[in-house]
């Protein structure tokens, strides 16, 4: 274990300005509040904080941040509190053990709305100050490398956690050595029959090309010295994750792996850095596809470099970094390679830095990664914040625009619909069309790294139950479903609001809302919409609902036996009871009488209310008949539809069109073509529909023979006028035998 001189030692060495007071303070501090404590090892508990501290002084971090590493577990595992840390160390460091305190174990596995709402806090914390994330980081390195002494289903869970949250988090900040040793460790325990394969293939390998490192580095350093450029040049064998993940993304072999021996060429300069890259490409003959310049074009973390891949000694492929010291010091450490962590004049507090420059800004890692955070602090529940957790910030990333330049990162894969949900929720519920780098796209098209996005909205817009299937976050389609049930529930509503206000007015009684909230208590429902919600979903008897709402009386029990039902669109009404509608009796069509109509209206299937068009639907001109059907609102027949005899014990309401001519509406109807068995016959017909302004929407061969064929149409038309126009279109072609409308 290392001693307090030793640890004082390696701060001083880094940051000779750092208060070592401070530093010896915490050691002693912690040693006594956790005295006896045990870890699973058997080994001092004490030993944990100060080997995360360690681990932290290899990044070069300022004294506040070491002393929060030797506190991190005192308020939770000792008696310590945090009014006595503030006392002692400040409230700067007392803040940030408070944060990481707040941090429980996470079991993202289970999924359970605690463990959720344990890493909401963790990512309040991490906004609040990057210090907590790098600590938090160092403390699982340590576990990870001690994971041996814990229960298999701790180690599984761990690795899980691992792999899922704490490496990719250092991946975003940049720290890649950090990342990579956590995966190393997370795919040792998760997969350790993969683990064990692919290093024992490493080391036949390794004795396979013995020497063969050492020679490239070399001739790399040879013809770098040569041109006059101080050069490091260093080989390395990739991690068994990295090769394992490579080889489970591409589907190949390990043998066919070109890279598994990277070189990395460290320069003072960047001009020095495209002047090595010019020795070795005059050198050694490139692999086409294989040259990336990070330098000019930097990662999202900052990251930068320039890759190439040459045929080098001995004909083998060498995979080729070349960068400058500050470049590879970024690239090791991510963020905690800032100035900033080194400094503690410029230490970040309550999200705020000293140093605008020091990587805070909304293009830094950092600030990116706060972005996020408040994007996925927005869920409403944690079973929502779970479900999309993975995707929004743990995948791989795409990073996208809108016109005002905010930057909206969302998983790979991510479509306009998941971007318009990221930006508010309202633009998402409202989306009807995107717009990316200003070319009108399919809603459900990937987005691309750096793609500016334009959602064009409208707040009369019905969205299409299958664009739930294109969205990609858990925000985007928890959002979608609830709009749908919240869509659903109004539909059903505005049903039981026309079947209370028609039967009402049939009879000369005024609608109100006030009625209808009255009779509402009778039903244990909430309120008025609820009363009407539930008879429209036929889960109460519209009779029973009309007795609430306006008792029986002695005159209103004579004019219910005075009461006779309209006869319309072919067909006659009873009642039973209160108002309440019943059986057909004739299908025989009457003229409609000259009176008052009280039928529901009729719209179409983008109508507010839940409306089925039967197979052969109905066009705006039919006579058309409703049916109630339990759970799905109003079946809608043409009064000539064979299958109404179905329906005959069913209860049927009142319906009518009612068309909105600024809204044209297409409308379902099938017809019956029977033509000359000819070529060109199939293309003519369409042509005819096509010119008259239908739509087909599908087509089938019903029946062929040598001269004619049989065809049913679906087609989609505005009104009867528009469907006879087609069908009169079509029976003047001299290749159409017949044309007949179906209702089946």
């Amino acid at each position: 274990m290392m001693r307090q001189y030793e640890l004082v030692e390696r701060v001083l060495k880094y940051d000779p300005k750092a208060d070592e007071a401070l530093l010896n303070r915490a050691y002693v501090y912690a040693m006594k509040a956790h005295g006896n404590q045990k870890r699973a090892s058997g080994a001092p508990y004490f030993s944990h904080p100060l080997e995360v501290a360690a681990i932290l002084t290899d990044l070069k971090l300022d004294d506040a941040t070491i002393a929060t590493a030797l506190l991190h577990d005192v308020i939770e595992d000792t008696d310590a509190t945090r009014n006595e840390i503030d006392q002692m160390f400040g409230p700067e460091i007392g803040g940030l053990v408070d944060g990481l305190t707040k941090i429980k174990r996470l079991d993202l596995v289970s999924k359970k709305a605690e463990q959720a709402e344990n890493f909401r806090k963790l990512l309040i914390a991490i906004s609040s100050d990057i210090r907590v994330l790098l600590v938090k980081l160092a403390d699982r390195l340590h576990n990870m490398r001690t994971l041996e002494h814990m229960k298999p289903e701790s180690r599984k869970r761990a690795s899980e956690e691992t792999l899922d949250i704490y490496a990719p988090l250092a991946g975003m900040m940049g720290m890649q050595a950090l990342r990579e040793e956590l995966e190393d460790y997370a795919f040792r325990w998760l997969h350790p029959d993969a683990y064990e394969a692919v290093t024992e293939k490493l080391v036949e390998i390794r004795a396979r090309n013995r020497g063969l490192v050492e020679e490239i580095r070399q001739a790399i350093a040879r013809k770098c010295s040569e041109a006059g450029i101080k050069a490091e040049a260093s080989g390395r064998e990739k991690k068994p994750y990295a090769i394992w993940s490579k080889m489970e993304h591409k589907q190949i072999s390990l043998e066919q792996l070109s890279d598994i021996f990277g070189f990395r060429v460290i320069v003072d300069t960047i001009e020095d850095c495209y002047r090595v890259l010019g020795i070795v490409h005059t050198t050694w003959s490139t692999v086409p596809g294989r040259f990336k310049d990070y330098i000019s074009a930097p990662k999202r973390n900052n990251y930068q470099s320039i890759h190439t891949t040459v045929y080098g000694p001995r004909h083998q492929r060498v995979e080729l970094q070349i960068r400058t010291s500050a470049m590879h010091r970024i690239a090791e450490y991510g963020i905690a390679a800032h100035a900033l962590y080194k400094s503690h004049h410029g230490i970040m507090a309550n999200g705020h830095a000293a140093d605008t420059e020091a990587g805070d800004g909304e293009d830094s890692p950092y600030g990116r990664l706060r972005a996020m955070i408040s994007t996925l602090l927005a869920a409403e529940n944690p079973e929502e914040f779970l479900e999309h957790t993975k995707l929004e910030l743990f995948q791989d990333q795409v990073f996208c625009f809108t016109p005002k330049g905010r930057l909206i990162a969302l998983p790979r894969g991510a479509t306009p619909l998941d971007f318009a949900y990221a930006v508010h929720t309202d633009i998402g519920n409202e989306a009807i069309a995107a717009f990316i780098n200003g070319r009108h796209v399919p809603i459900d098209t990937n987005l691309r790294n750096g793609d500016e996005v334009v959602i064009e909205t409208s707040k009369t817009h019905v969205r299409p139950a299958a664009w739930e299937a294109f969205a990609v976050t858990g925000r985007a389609r928890a959002a979608i479903r609830r709009a749908a049930r919240e869509a659903e529930r109004r539909r059903y509503v505005e049903l039981g609001r026309q079947l209370v206000s028609s039967t009402l007015k049939s009879h000369d009684i005024d609608y109100s809302e006030e009625k209808v909230k009255a009779a509402a208590a009778k039903f244990a429902a909430k309120n008025a919409d609820e009363l009407l919600a539930m008879l429209g979903r036929q889960e109460i008897v519209l009779g029973d609902v009309m007795a609430a709402i306006v008792p029986p009386t002695s005159t209103a029990a004579e004019q219910a036996e005075s009461y006779k039902p309209p006869r319309r669109f072919g067909r006659a009404q009873a009642q039973d009871g209160w108002f309440n509608i019943d059986k057909v009796k004739s299908l025989k069509f009457r003229t409609p009488e000259p009176e008052v109509t009280t039928a529901i209206s009729i719209r179409g299937p983008d109508d507010d209310l839940p409306v089925l068009f039967e197979p052969g639907g109905a066009v705006p001109g039919d006579r058309i008949v409703g049916v109630m059907a339990p759970g799905e609102g109003i079946r809608v027949f043409q009064i000539h539809s064979p299958r109404l005899k179905e329906f005959e014990h069913q209860r049927w309401v009142d319906v009518t069109w009612d068309i909105d001519p600024d809204r044209p509406q297409r409308f379902p109807a099938r017809i019956s073509v029977t033509a000359v068995n000819a070529p060109g016959s199939l293309a003519e017909i369409a042509e005819i529909i096509g010119e008259s302004g239908g739509n087909i929407d599908n087509l089938k061969m019903a029946r062929r023979a040598a001269d004619f064929t049989v065809m049913h149409i679906e087609v989609e038309v505005y009104d009867l006028v528009h469907l006879n126009h087609i069908v009169a279109g079509l029976r003047a072609k001299p290749i159409v035998a017949k044309v007949e409308r179906l209702f089946e």
